[in-house]
């Protein structure tokens, strides 16, 4: 693996900004989900899941938005993520909705990841 600098101290903090807001969208719609199980259950019925798949959504969503907080596992963490934003994405195209969050969500993610982790910039050289 090829050395980096690390990052200038305004790319890490923008990236540990960024990285921090996707964390409390996620953990914040997880809770909400958890605390309001009829909400979460009318989703459910909107988007064609089966009752109780929203708590098992949410506690999925919460869990990876905790190992993306923690940064030895921050890379699994937006892997993870990823995964969880394309079912986002494929659940609102099936619903006929607008997908643009979940995706610039997932930008967000990485965006954060890539300005705080030097590992992260070593496998995507944006620069020669």
């Amino acid at each position: 693996m090829t050395s980096t600098a690390p990052p200038a101290k305004t790319s890490l903090w923008a990236g540990r900004i960024l990285s921090a807001l996707a964390v409390l969208l996620f953990v914040g719609t997880g809770l909400f989900s958890l605390l309001k199980p009829e909400v979460a259950a009318q989703a459910s019925i909107r988007y064609g899941y089966p009752d109780g798949a929203m708590l098992r959504i949410a506690i999925v969503e919460i869990a990876c938005a905790v190992i993306y907080a923690i940064p030895r596992s921050s890379v699994l963490g937006a892997i993870l993520l990823t995964g969880y934003l394309g079912g986002a994405i494929s659940t609102h195209v099936r619903a006929g909705e607008p997908f643009v969050l979940p995706l610039v969500v997932g930008i967000v993610v990485w965006l954060g990841l890539f300005l705080r982790d030097e590992r992260v910039r070593a496998l995507i050289p944006l620069r020669t």
